[in-house]
Order: C-alpha cells, then sequence, then structure tokens
C-alpha cells in the first residue's frame, strides 16, 4: 500500500485507565486514516514523552494529543499548561478526553488552551463514535501544523 507523501498522523494518548485507553486505541485503529498511536500513563511521562526525556530519548513529535484530566502524578491540567507555555511544543494541538462534565474543568482547560474538550461517553458505541469523529476531524479536516 503506497501512502505517496501523505505521513500518517502521530496520536499521543495520556489516560491512566487502561480500559479507556484500549477502547481508544480500539476506535482509532478502526478508521482507514493512516496513524501512529503512542501511549503514555500520565502526566510526567507525557512531559518525558514530549521533551524526548530519559526512555523517551527516541520519540516522535504527536501532531494530536489526547489528553485526560485525571490521573496521578501529574494531571492534565499541569500538561496543559507546560505544554501551551513551551514555545516548541505549543502548536501541538491538544483534546481533552476526559470523564468529567464540571463546568470548571470545561472553563479551566479552554483556560488552559485545550484546543477542544470532549467528555467521555459511558456507552461503548457512542465512546467509539466519539473517538473516530476526532480522528477524522484531525485526521482529514484540520490541517494540522508541519513536524519541526
Amino acid at each position: 500500500m503506497g501512502r505517496g507523501a501523505v505521513q500518517p498522523v502521530r496520536i499521543l494518548v495520556v489516560d491512566d485507565d487502561p480500559g479507556d485507553v484500549l477502547m481508544i486505541e480500539e476506535a482509532l485503529v478502526d478508521s482507514e486514516i493512516e496513524k501512529v498511536i503512542d501511549v503514555v500513563s500520565d502526566g510526567q511521562e507525557a512531559m518525558e514523552f514530549l521533551r524526548r526525556e530519559g526512555r523517551h530519548a527516541e520519540a516522535q513529535r504527536p501532531d494530536v494529543i489526547l489528553l485526560d484530566l485525571n490521573m496521578p502524578r501529574m494531571d492534565g491540567r499541569q500538561v496543559l499548561g507546560e505544554v501551551k507555555r513551551d514555545e516548541d511544543l505549543r502548536t501541538i494541538p491538544i483534546v481533552v478526553l476526559t470523564t468529567s462534565n464540571a463546568d470548571n474543568d470545561i472553563v479551566g482547560s479552554y483556560t488552559l488552551q485545550a484546543n477542544a474538550y470532549v467528555t467521555k461517553p459511558i456507552d461503548l458505541d457512542d465512546f467509539n463514535d466519539v473517538v473516530r469523529r476526532i480522528d477524522e476531524f484531525f485526521g482529514r479536516v484540520v490541517v494540522l501544523p508541519k513536524r519541526g
């Protein structure tokens, strides 16, 4: 299958719930959009990945980050703050994908410059649908910044 000049979309999933990660991966793999999925389980590891530190020295810059808010060690809000303050990383689009639909989480995420805020549906079919729409949007519709 020749891809020509089209590079796969690189997605970094930052989520500490293995069940949710599995559902996200399955929904992403189901679409025809070529992609590479990397997964880290907390915010601290996300920052190491993005800064290519420690065991993530070979990490590739993601095109999109799917970010959970509530995680141990360093939560999604802290990750958002760090990424958007970083000259090099701030252009990476971040979709907050979380169970919280609390107003302060929503407003707080946009204040920290999240590019989108999506609540994880409880229903499995809805969950798949939501992830596929995010994938479709960032994989086909949106023009992403070129990787440096």
